[in-house]
């Protein structure tokens, strides 16, 4: 069916609409169906030319998951012998968006193929009418990705999965099946290094556009968000879908965290005192345990490691964080007590490490425990004694008045950074904020 065919139908008057289909022989219904190239706007169709990634930027609504599906699924349809891999920020992501979604690889399917696939959810796998296998991964655990080999990958969403560049990596290490190894990445954007190191790659190519460029997505919530967005920051990057590279109201701008770079190194030595923050994960699924070290040198807080961890269970990141104290000769710990901060202290009691623990009560909001904090980097206070990419990311999410807007559900990593330093600084200059039990 050629492309003319459907924007000659597009022009038509419904009932028109009607009589020309009702006039198709059931072959030339499916044929128009399942010719997406004819269906697709600008953005959706995979570029021309050389490329490794496919970055697919765009606005809600503009319909990426549609375009990755069916590029995933006519890519099965022409390689047999395939293995796919689909990524999301959690495996229940990728099976209700990407696989059974209502522009899912099922949805997607047509009508000949659909009996012959086989979805084992069990599996965490999706096998095509061609023989061609997809299987389910969750860029919250990096590891899941280390090992298996893929001919091409759909990644979707990946400005909010939690540990982007870890599982980016890994699944490019494994795609390596194949002459040309390719990898398609569908997300609303939002400024993430991962997301950004991967545009700057030579071999990406970019498509997307706004969520008022599908014209299938409903006017009135085009309409409805452009009247409570349009304009804004937050419509820049949810509607428009244009990447800004810092979160308006950040507390932690781009430019303040290279400004607050330190420059050379500082022997460890020379840190009179040194404290590990540690903010433990409010759910297993996804959340980190924040675990960052700060030191003291010359009258200066340092951010010296962030030693973040996911996917332990508390007694798992409660040893991880004893661990740390231990390596880095920390004078003492500091916990979120709202959180499970009580397994740190029974932990280090049991690996006999006399340590003292400060217990916090998170009673104010996060922003405001991280407004004192964020001052200290303003005036030279504060550095960071080298790159934390994670961490960094979060910080640049907080902003006044109370919201984050950077990776992840949380801001662990921050969190974890703003005890360390409170403890540091912010309670010898002011009366603290938090309660230590």
């Amino acid at each position: 069916m050629e492309h003319n065919a459907v924007r000659a139908l597009e022009a038509l008057e419904n009932e028109d609409v009607r009589v020309v289909l009702a006039s198709l022989t059931e072959a030339e219904r499916r044929a128009l169906e399942g010719h997406w190239a004819s269906w697709a706007h600008e953005g959706q169709l995979a570029p021309e030319g050389e490329w490794r990634t496919w970055t697919m930027l765009a606005g809600r609504g503009f319909g990426k998951t549609k375009a990755g599906a069916e590029w995933v699924s006519a890519f099965a349809r022409e390689h047999p012998d395939a293995s796919i891999a689909l990524v999301a920020a959690t495996a229940e992501e990728a099976r209700n968006v990407m696989v059974e979604g209502r522009s899912g690889l099922l949805a997607v399917a047509r009508i000949e193929e659909r009996e012959a696939m086989i979805w084992e959810p069990s599996r965490r796998r999706l096998v095509f009418a061609s023989g061609a296998q997809a299987f389910l991964y969750s860029a919250a655990n990096p590891d899941g990705l280390r090992g298996p080999e893929h001919h091409v990958a759909w990644c979707d969403e990946l400005a909010k999965w939690r540990n982007p560049q870890a599982a980016w990596d890994n699944l490019r290490l494994g795609l390596r099946l194949g002459e040309r190894p390719r990898a398609l990445v569908t997300t609303t954007p939002r400024s993430v290094a991962a997301l950004k190191r991967i545009l700057a790659a030579p071999l990406t190519a970019r498509t997307g556009g706004p969520s008022w460029a599908n014209p299938h997505t409903a006017e009135d919530f085009i309409a409805e968000a452009v009247a409570a967005h349009g304009g804004t920051r937050f419509g820049r990057q949810e509607l428009e879908g244009v990447l800004l590279e810092d979160v308006e109201g950040s507390l932690w701008p781009r430019e303040l965290i290279e400004k607050a770079r330190l420059n050379g190194t500082v022997p460890r030595e020379a840190y009179g005192r040194v404290v590990i923050g540690v903010d433990p994960p409010a759910s297993a699924e996804g959340d980190a345990c924040g675990i960052v070290v700060c030191g003291l040198a010359n009258g200066v807080g340092h951010v010296l490691a962030d030693l973040s961890v996911a996917g332990l269970s508390p007694e798992g990141w409660a040893l991880k964080a004893a661990a740390t104290a231990e390596a880095w000769g920390a004078s003492r710990v500091v916990a979120e007590k709202n959180n499970g901060g009580e397994m740190v202290r029974t932990v280090l009691r049991g690996a006999n490490v006399g340590l003292p623990v400060t217990l916090v009560h998170a009673s104010d909001g996060k922003t405001a425990r991280a407004e004192p904090v964020a001052v200290l980097f303003e005036s030279g206070k504060a550095k960071f004694a080298g790159r934390f990419p994670a961490l960094e990311d979060e910080l640049a999410g907080l902003t006044y008045g109370g919201g984050y807007q950077g990776p992840g559900r949380s801001p662990d990593r921050a969190d974890a950074m703003v005890w360390a330093m409170t403890e540091l600084l912010v309670k010898r200059q002011a009366e603290p904020r938090i309660r230590s039990f």
